[in-house]
């Protein structure tokens, strides 16, 4: 089952539960305990997939990339690793004009990043850290 924006969850005869700020084990007993009323010791297992985490800890990559989408950060993540999770660059891409937008001490900051360079001549130089709340906005070239 999906986790609703709201942070709760419905299957059969379990309607809105609240999932967020709860371990696997302790989503399985709660899903337990409501499913008692309906069986007889019910068994419950919370596998977690496709976590992407909390708003804070996301990286968002736009536009240019192969397939762009919201990832969960990790402990030093580089924009080489993000790239290489959204598949690399379309080929319209214009990578050596691609941007990081960045919050610093509450304040919007861009840097510059040189996808092209990076992903399509190897210059490791390029590949810089992300950060939580990264977005990085990959433009398209206008030949």
């Amino acid at each position: 089952m999906v986790v609703r924006p709201d942070g709760k969850i419905s299957t059969p005869l379990v309607e809105d539960l609240v999932a967020t700020n709860k371990t696997p084990t302790q989503l399985a007993r709660d899903i337990e305990r409501v499913l008692a009323s309906y069986l007889k010791d019910p068994l419950v297992t919370v596998m977690v997939s496709g976590f992407v985490g909390p708003y804070s800890q996301q990286i968002r990559v736009v536009g240019e990339a192969a397939a762009p989408r919201v990832l969960s950060y990790r402990e030093n993540m580089s924009v080489l690793d993000v790239m290489i999770a959204v598949g690399g660059l379309t080929e319209f891409a214009s990578g050596n004009k691609a941007t990081i937008v960045r919050e610093v001490e509450g304040k919007r900051q861009q840097f510059i990043v040189r996808l092209d360079d990076l992903i399509r001549d190897g210059d490791i130089s390029a590949n810089v850290p992300v950060l939580p709340g990264d977005i990085l906005i990959i433009p398209e070239s206008w030949l």
